[in-house]
């Protein structure tokens, strides 16, 4: 029990050196302004000092190498040449007019180049037999007022001929002589009785071969036509 009052004032003597040491501390002198201008390290002081990041430096990348590649192009130009395509041949528009033999019969005509044979719209045709051959008697009008012609000639084949819509036709073919400008040809020629056709003559391909061309922008080129003269 004696020693607690020993105890207790080596405490008191350690609690006095504390707060004496505290009081009597003196203050520390102020830290000096760094100039950051003078003091800053170089590029190689700040990479040796540990933690501190390089300076940045701009990097200047070299230009590009432009190559010049130089292309020719050669351009064709394809030179037109007007060929006298009609030379020594009949200009003939998608309507004509004609001239039927026999009959004397002046016709207005189209001109179809989608057909292979001429076609004659007829009236009252009638088959006979002359002579041991096969005939036909039709009348052919020219749309106006004058009375109709009436023509026999013999029947050089028959065709049968089929149409949309309609029944299978046999026709008589006779030949006929067509005249249309300055040409005149004997051809074959399919008679047909119909009513709706618009005209009485349609010329095909076995007139037009090898003597005329169609232009179809035009009509009555070769004008009202008539009858070739023939020299005595």
């Amino acid at each position: 029990m004696r020693f607690l009052p020993l105890l207790s004032l080596l405490l008191m003597s350690q609690l006095l050196v504390g707060c004496e040491s505290l009081f009597s501390r003196a203050p520390a002198a102020a830290q000096e302004p760094v100039n950051v201008f003078e003091d800053t390290p170089s590029a190689a002081d700040a990479a040796a000092l540990p933690g501190q990041c390089p300076p940045v430096q701009a990097v200047v990348c070299a230009e590009p190498e432009v190559k010049v590649v130089e292309r020719v192009i050669e351009r064709k130009f394809e030179t037109i040449v007007e060929v006298p395509v009609a030379k020594d041949k009949l200009v003939l528009g998608s309507q004509e007019y004609a001239m039927v033999e026999p009959g004397d019969l002046r016709l207005k005509a189209q001109i179809d180049t989608g057909v292979a044979t001429s076609s004659l719209h007829v009236e009252q045709l009638t088959r006979f037999e002359r002579d041991g051959s096969d005939w036909v008697r039709f009348n052919v009008s020219n749309g106006d007022d004058t009375e109709a012609v009436k023509i026999e000639l013999p029947i050089e084949r028959h065709v049968r001929v089929a149409r949309p819509g309609f029944d299978r036709q046999r026709r008589p073919i006779v030949n006929m002589s067509l005249t249309i400008g300055d040409v005149t040809h004997m051809v074959e020629v399919n008679l047909v009785q119909r009513g709706d056709f618009d005209f009485p003559l349609q010329v095909g391909r076995n007139f037009l071969k090898d003597s005329a061309v169609v232009d179809v922008s035009r009509k009555f080129v070769q004008g009202n036509g008539q009858l070739p003269i023939v020299s005595k």
